[in-house]
């Protein structure tokens, strides 16, 4: 049986580059995301061997998806593809669950070899990741500890992407007032007290792109 693989990123052109990539090497790709919500809802809907998954996505971040994918499809293996070299991004993917991290200027055969290896119960990392990431990873330490829980950074995703509170509460299936109080705690927890303020945190940390 081929290794069934989830592709989510939000550019088209990039899961079609993947697809056809992994189809040459025989792993069968059976859905493709454009955003952490239906990365999630996908998870859920074909529980796939591994989910490939971009940090940036509209509506959900990676990260936050990482999260959402163990609760829904606990026996898929997440690798996150992505652009960010930075260490704290690392770490928190590989604290929310994430099995593999490449970076997408790496070699193509990298990624497969990672979904190889996480298929097979391994870790993979991109060799040049930092030696620091790893031993923060295996002692524990803090780095860049995220002051959110799951449901506040998806409620700062939505509103540094322009969607209002009414919108959020539709998006989240919740009450405009429960979406009012998340947006309130975010606004303390980070000491940011305007949406633009907002906006400019969640750039910093990876959730959206400028």
């Amino acid at each position: 049986m081929p290794v069934t693989v989830v592709l989510a990123d939000d550019h088209k052109l990039v899961r079609q580059g993947i697809r056809a990539l992994l189809e040459r090497e025989h792993f069968s790709v059976v859905g493709e995301a454009g955003d952490g919500l239906e990365a999630v809802r996908l998870a859920e809907h074909f529980q796939p061997d591994v989910i490939v998954l971009d940090l940036a996505m509209p509506s959900l971040d990676g990260i936050s998806a990482l999260a959402e994918i163990g609760k829904v499809a606990p026996h898929t293996k997440p690798i996150l593809l992505t652009m960010h070299t930075e260490d704290s991004y690392t770490l928190r993917a590989l604290r929310s669950g994430a099995r593999g991290y490449v970076w997408k200027s790496q070699a193509p055969e990298q990624l497969v070899e990672a979904i190889r290896q996480v298929h097979a119960g391994f870790a993979y990392l991109s060799p040049t990741i930092s030696g620091t990431v790893v031993r923060a990873y295996m002692s524990r330490a803090d780095v860049d500890a995220d002051p959110l829980t799951p449901r506040e950074r998806q409620v700062l995703q939505l509103v540094a992407e322009g969607k209002t509170t009414k919108e959020v509460a539709v998006i989240l299936s919740v009450a405009v007032k429960t979406a009012e109080t998340h947006r309130t705690k975010v606004m303390e927890k980070l000491d940011i007290h305007s949406t633009a303020g907002l906006v400019r945190y969640a750039i910093r940390v990876g959730m959206i792109e400028p």
